[in-house]
């Protein structure tokens, strides 16, 4: 691969210079050899192509709290593939069989129509910027014939482009690049490429939340630029995440002796913005939900003591009997926007804030959590907090957490006492004790259903994260836990979600991801990830949960291993 040297339209840099560099990531095992191939593409980028590149390197053309997504079918996909290489649906099924990838499918019909010589001779080549500005007119396309707009303009680019190009121009479409480029490699090659501290590259990630915006600022001005980033209101920032364990004691024992328990709600966790009266409100997924809630707006604006903040908070939907209802009553509130003032006679929402992030220009992240808290309380005016003890004693843990299970909670959730906030991050400064243990799984398939079910996608592939090369991995199947409505409800998002039929199973789009119980954890061949689950079924669907969510293939290990001990202890 020769490394950004080709060049389009006034020196621009051919997108087939990063196709070849995401086939390169694809084909290489060793970590410091991916992180060397993309720090030296980016050294040889113009700052204008940097972030585009890094976020079409991901998958992710557009950072989630822009508002902004691809939202192209696989169905228009494959009718323009179709169009362009003149394929039957024999042939692209054979096509996907080879790889079970979809850009693999497209470049072997591209290969095999030898569509590339037609593109090269009729076309000039395909800049990275030309590809990202395509994709910015697909986000762009609304309302009526943005259908056939963004049809138009995916075969506009097919078109032009070669089989290696169509490739990741597909893969990016439909959101899949499972090459290995995950946020850890991509952190260390922006470092090496521009010369900033890894520890900062990741602290300005963790507060930016878009790789792509920080490659740029590191590779415009290095450390003094990534030195220079603080959160802005209306730009959410990822969530601090939280750890598993057994018991109140382990939880004690990590802390090493005091620490804060909080209830665990069943609610939404909420990343709560206010600037100069105004509030917006962001799901943990950083989606905007701030129309879905007028009555949290309201409770928020009536207690604000301050010009700017970043807060977080719970909401929980309240019964008649002022007990919180289940999650899924909540989540019909979410994405609502006609009808809201219904659904919120129906579903009132209450708030429960419990950590502040940013407050008047300063920012707070990096002082311990009982401080935070301390101002947390003296800011929300008449807004709850949600319900603390600090403790060192396993007895008096253990009796808060059968307290929060009384009132309807999940469990609870233990905090290092001097913890900073680590956006983004998993750790053991946040731990949680729930009743039982669970894992959070993505479908990325699903079968057509028997009987009762002949009309529904209800038996569902479950997947599991591969942390270090990002990849999905299968660990079981399931056709338990849901109602009849929520299998009709799923059935209609999956078939929007498809990218493949055949026979029986059709593939998705992963994005729904769902709490799942199980019995126990197998090893298994019949699964890439080495593992099954026994007995599975799932909980509930976390429609405020994304693929960054999903339980690692390392946890499962984790809970396998655990497991197979506990049963060794027995015998």
């Amino acid at each position: 691969m020769v490394l950004a040297g080709g060049t389009g339209n006034l020196g621009e840099t051919l997108y087939r210079d990063l196709a070849e560099l995401c086939e390169d990531i694809e084909s290489t095992t060793k970590r410091l050899a991916i992180v060397d191939l993309i720090s030296q593409f980016l050294k040889k980028l113009s700052i204008g192509e940097v972030a585009p590149s890094i976020r079409m390197i991901v998958g992710e053309a557009f950072p989630e709290w822009s508002g902004k997504t691809l939202d192209v079918s696989w169905r228009t996909v494959q009718k323009v593939i179709k169009g362009i290489t003149k394929a039957s649906d024999e042939e692209m099924l054979q096509a996907f069989s080879k790889r079970g990838d979809l850009g693999d499918m497209a470049k072997i019909l591209m290969l095999r129509k030898d569509v590339s010589k037609q593109a090269t001779l009729l076309q000039k080549p395909l800049t990275i910027l030309e590809v990202y500005r395509s994709f910015q007119a697909i986000s762009e396309a609304k309302g009526s014939g943005s259908k056939k707009k963004k049809e138009n303009i995916v075969l506009s680019l097919l078109s032009r482009a070669e089989p290696l190009e169509a490739k990741y121009i597909v893969k990016n479409l439909i959101g899949e690049m499972r090459h290995g480029a995950s946020s850890g490699l991509m952190e260390e090659a922006i470092a090496k490429a521009s010369g900033a501290p890894l520890e900062m590259v990741k602290r300005t990630h963790m507060l930016m939340g878009d790789l792509g915006d920080v490659a740029e600022k590191a590779m415009r001005g290095g450390a003094q630029s990534l030195n220079d980033v603080k959160p802005i209101p209306f730009h959410p920032i990822k969530p601090m995440l939280v750890q598993a364990v057994d018991n109140v004691a382990e939880a004690l024992r990590e802390h090493g002796g005091e620490t804060s328990l909080e209830y665990k709600l069943d609610g939404a966790r909420l990343q709560i913005h206010i600037r100069k009266g105004e509030v917006k409100i962001f799901s943990r997924r950083l989606t905007e939900v701030t129309a879905s809630l007028p009555d949290v707006v309201e409770q928020v604006k009536n207690n604000i003591q301050f010009s700017e903040a970043i807060l977080e908070g719970e909401a929980v939907a309240i019964g008649k009997d002022f007990r919180p209802l289940t999650f899924q009553n909540l989540m019909k509130r979410f994405h609502r926007v006609k009808g809201i003032e219904e659904m919120v006679r129906e579903i009132p929402v209450k708030l429960y804030l419990f950590d502040i992030i940013y407050l008047d220009g300063k920012l707070l992240i990096d002082l311990p959590y009982s401080e935070r808290r301390k101002i947390l309380s003296r800011v929300a005016g008449e807004l709850e907090l949600v319900p603390q003890v600090v403790t060192c004693s396993v007895d008096s843990a253990q009796e808060f957490f059968e307290e929060a299970k009384s009132k309807g909670h999940e469990g609870i959730i233990a905090k290092k006492m001097d913890s900073t906030y680590t956006p983004g991050r998993r750790g053991r400064k946040w731990l949680k004790i729930k009743e039982t243990e669970t894992l959070d799984l993505v479908i990325v398939g699903a079968d057509w259903g028997y009987g009762r079910r002949v009309n529904w996608l209800s038996d569902y592939y479950l997947a599991a994260r591969n942390e270090e090369t990002g990849e999905l991995q299968i660990i079981g199947k399931t056709f338990k836990g849901l109602t009849d409505e929520e299998f009709e409800e799923v059935t209609e998002k999956l078939l929007k979600l498809k990218t493949i039929e055949y026979g029986r199973t059709v593939r998705v789009k992963p994005e729904i991801v769902v709490e799942t119980i199980f019995e126990e954890i197998q090893k298994s061949p019949k699964y890439e990830s080495g593992y099954a689950l026994r007995f599975a079924r799932i909980k509930r669907i976390r429609d405020d949960k994304n693929l960054e969510d999903v339980d690692t293939i390392e946890k499962v290990k984790q809970l396998y291993e655990k497991q197979f001990k506990a049963k060794s202890k027995t015998l």
